[in-house]
């Protein structure tokens, strides 16, 4: 019998994330000197550092380029941060062979085509409430929160409560 989402959440160790779409809303304001400037949740960052913090597996796959990026998340103790990713896919087994991570352990969040093959690689594929159609067909889980609007949070918390590791002295922190 295959197991529900909750059940599987029970398994996780490893979180990979997409970040346009995801972690921000998808739009961007273009500046004069050509660079994208994105928005992102402060809450999603929260617990993207709390969960890098209780030693989870993390990692950003994402097909932009921006070094704003790549700072925001070593600000939060994220260590695998690959930008420039034309084939997610590839990125993600290279990075699973690297640390020999179960795929069946990894919760993956996406929101868009570039994602997808990703998505059916992992245990626990999840999406933001406004994602691709596409994407949302193939997901066991998909977020109430739009992304850029605690979608990241849903699921991290959701993992981190499962597995009783929320609520405790290191969260009141940064």
């Amino acid at each position: 019998m295959e197991k529900n989402f909750k059940e599987r959440l029970k398994d996780v160790t490893t979180f990979v994330f997409d970040v346009d779409g995801v972690y921000t809303d998808g739009s961007v304001l273009l500046m004069p000197n050509g660079e994208a400037v994105r928005n992102a949740n402060i809450k999603d960052g929260y617990a993207t550092q709390l969960a890098v913090k209780k030693g989870y597996n993390f990692c950003i796959i994402t097909g932009g380029s921006s070094e704003a990026v790549r700072k925001r998340f070593q600000n939060l103790g994220v260590k695998d941060i690959h930008l420039k990713a034309d084939s997610k896919l590839e990125v993600l087994e290279e990075y699973l062979e690297a640390y020999d991570i179960n795929p069946g352990h990894v919760l993956y969040m996406g929101d868009d085509i570039p994602d997808y093959h990703t998505l059916k690689r992992v245990g626990v594929p999840t999406c933001p409430n406004d994602a691709a159609q596409d994407i949302k067909d193939i997901c066991i889980y998909i977020s109430p929160h739009n992304g850029g609007h605690g979608s990241v949070r849903d699921v991290i918390e959701q993992v981190m409560r499962v597995q009783g590791k929320w609520m405790d002295g290191e969260a009141f922190a940064w």
